[in-house]
């Protein structure tokens, strides 16, 4: 076969695989979007003051995030679906009759997914996760009876920064025993700051009936200074400089999927050097960067459980055995997700060990089709 007849072949092939993957995410989308839905009206079904059309734009807001989570699933099902329907018409039997093998013209779908997983990444991932931010605050001011991500552990608050004064490398570790947010301010109650050294040594405890974070700074009011040895000064407004701010903090304990896959890395090395567990958001962008792999993966699955030639039968069995090894290897990924959160397994393997192994079956399943 010529390279010309190769090519068109292979756009042939890649047309219809994002035809097919396209309908199927949209199919699936629409139905997880449809539930979402009837679960927020039933939730605002106690709450006669929030309109329906609040409900149907948080559910609009929420559509990019579903899609993201459904990609794998869709490529699964939309690849089983394509390679299924050429091998019925009996095009890649002849495809295959001319010399083109597995590899080849499975090159062209690959290469379609590893770039919708990356382009998904990349720029649905940032619309995503500002949607999913807009659509969680809304959700928390209208439809949740809490009082926001800040009311955590009856309201403490442990947070570490850096603390240059004494030390270049020192911290400054605060516990705030009271927090709540007026006016668009973070207010801090019953405050104690330890200042310790690169040595680990305590250079200074400050305390502070009350407190506020402006912007570059904490505010500490009616603070009184501590170092060993020493008697306490007297009460006086007391400011520390801070990278952190009001949104930074509230991000800190909302989901990782309100943050963009760029802001993410920044993100994660602010977390740590201000003491929040940063766990979930390395998890969460290990994923991200991950996606495209699972993406070429369920693609290669989908081709070794639905390429088998229909006369050799058992086409019902071997389809859903690949959509039976699709729903397992989500089963194990949330299973490693839960084992990542919990801090039993590394972000980085938790994340990427879904991929490995699915990628392991599908490519044995090839050779074995291919050459067995």
């Amino acid at each position: 076969m010529s390279v010309t007849v190769a090519v068109t072949f292979s756009w042939y092939i890649a047309r219809q695989f994002m035809f097919s993957i396209l309908a199927m995410i949209a199919f699936l989308t629409g139905i997880v979007c449809l539930f979402d839905f009837i679960d927020l009206l039933r939730r605002v079904a106690t709450k006669p003051d929030v309109p329906t059309s609040l409900v149907s734009f948080i559910a609009l807001l929420h559509i990019p995030y579903f899609m993201m989570e459904i990609l794998p699933f869709g490529v699964l099902l939309g690849g089983i679906l394509c390679f299924w329907r050429l091998t019925r018409s009996s095009e890649l039997v002849v495809a295959r009759a001319a010399g083109i093998s597995a590899w080849q013209f499975l090159a062209s779908p690959l290469a379609c997914a590893l770039l919708l997983g990356a382009f998904t990444t990349a720029v649905i991932s940032p619309l995503s996760s500002s949607m999913y931010a807009k659509a969680e605050a809304l959700d928390n001011q209208y439809l949740k009876t809490g009082g926001g991500p800040l009311v955590l552990n009856g309201h403490d608050l442990w947070l570490r920064q850096m603390d240059q004064e004494f030390d270049p490398k020192g911290v400054a570790i605060f516990h705030a025993r009271d927090t709540h947010l007026k006016d668009d301010h973070l207010l801090i109650g019953q405050v104690s700051i330890f200042r310790i050294d690169s040595h680990d040594h305590l250079v200074m405890r400050v305390e502070a009936p009350s407190g506020r974070l402006e912007s570059g700074h904490w505010e500490l009011t009616d603070a009184r200074s501590m170092r060993p040895y020493e008697r306490a000064s007297d009460k006086q407004t007391l400011r520390l400089p801070t990278d952190l701010t009001l949104q930074r903090v509230q991000e800190s304990f909302a989901s990782p999927d309100a943050l963009s896959v760029w802001a993410l890395p920044g993100f994660i090395a602010l977390l740590e050097r201000s003491g929040f567990s940063s766990i979930r958001h390395r998890l969460h962008f290990e994923t991200l960067l991950a996606l495209p792999i699972l993406a070429g993966t369920m693609t290669l699955v989908a081709a070794g459980f639905s390429m088998r030639p229909t006369r050799r039968g058992g086409i019902a069995r071997m389809i859903g055995s690949g959509i039976g090894a699709g729903f397992l290897l989500f089963t194990v990924s949330k299973v490693a997700e839960q084992f990542g959160n919990s801090g039993a397994l590394p972000p980085l393997l938790a994340a990427w060990a879904p991929a490995g192994g699915g990628l392991c079956l599908a490519v044995a399943l090839l050779l074995h089709l291919e050459d067995g």
